[in-house]
């Protein structure tokens, strides 16, 4: 049985990802990172380097934390740096100072494009609060905070569970759950009556292994099959398709 909001009928909540669920962000991300990793790709192979590409951004970066998405790149590539710290300065030749410059490129685009949410998110996200759902927000995004207040969203979320928390409680990032599962365990929800909602691959793995209840894949760019291959239950290109109006 599903509901008008296109979900089982014994769900009681919904955990949505930020970038590219909730707002475009996720466009912008992928710019600052082929920015980040191609000039320093160049710096260090000369000018064949082999650059970054979208489907590195979707395999190895795409959904994780940061310095996650750093190490696993650099991986693939053969590619290892030091950890460094947290606050390194984004000139650091170290997998935090990688982040670090990543995160300037995106706060500058951010701050000269603007934050842009789907409105059809925006509106499903109503119809589920106005069905007595509860709701949060899970992103590994440490500027979820600001993007939310940006399009007067924060309202829209009972709990939210994002980089700065996650680096608080210790918590791995996805393809691991646990960002998820917290905040299922904030609302006072099993996960097996919470309904994921993601735009990543890896934000499909953590639905999965974390044995949610429903998993709904976001797919913004074309990766229908590689979403229900990674545990999607449904895939939307949209969530106005899934009914649901406030």
């Amino acid at each position: 049985m599903t509901t008008q909001l296109g979900l089982p009928d014994d769900i009681q909540a919904c955990l949505f990802d930020l970038d590219g669920v909730v707002t475009r962000t996720a466009v912008v991300h992928a710019a600052a990172w082929k920015e980040t990793f191609d000039a320093f790709l160049h710096e260090r192979d000369g000018a064949d380097f082999r650059p970054f590409t979208d489907s590195d951004y979707a395999e190895y970066v795409d959904g994780r934390p940061r310095a996650d998405g750093v190490r696993s790149f650099l991986a693939s590539r053969g590619v290892e740096l030091p950890d460094g710290d947290p606050d390194d300065p984004p000139d650091a030749q170290t997998v935090n100072g990688v982040g670090n410059r990543k995160n300037e490129l995106l706060l500058q685009k951010i701050r000269t494009d603007g934050v842009e949410p789907y409105e059809g998110t925006l509106r499903y996200i109503e119809a589920v609060r106005a069905a007595g759902l509860a709701t949060a927000i899970v992103s590994s995004s440490a500027n979820t905070q600001d993007v939310l207040h940006s399009i007067d969203a924060e309202r829209l979320f009972d709990v939210r569970v994002d980089g700065v928390v996650a680096r608080t409680r210790k918590l791995p990032g996805k393809p691991r759950p646990d960002t998820f599962l917290a905040a299922a365990r904030d609302l006072g929800v099993d996960p097996s009556r919470a309904a994921v909602f993601e735009d990543a691959l890896a934000g499909m793995d953590a639905g999965r292994s974390g044995h949610f209840g429903y998993v709904v894949g976001v797919d913004r760019v074309g990766q229908t099959d590689a979403l229900y291959a990674h545990g999607a239950d449904r895939v939307v290109k949209d969530l106005a398709e899934l009914g649901g109006q406030a």
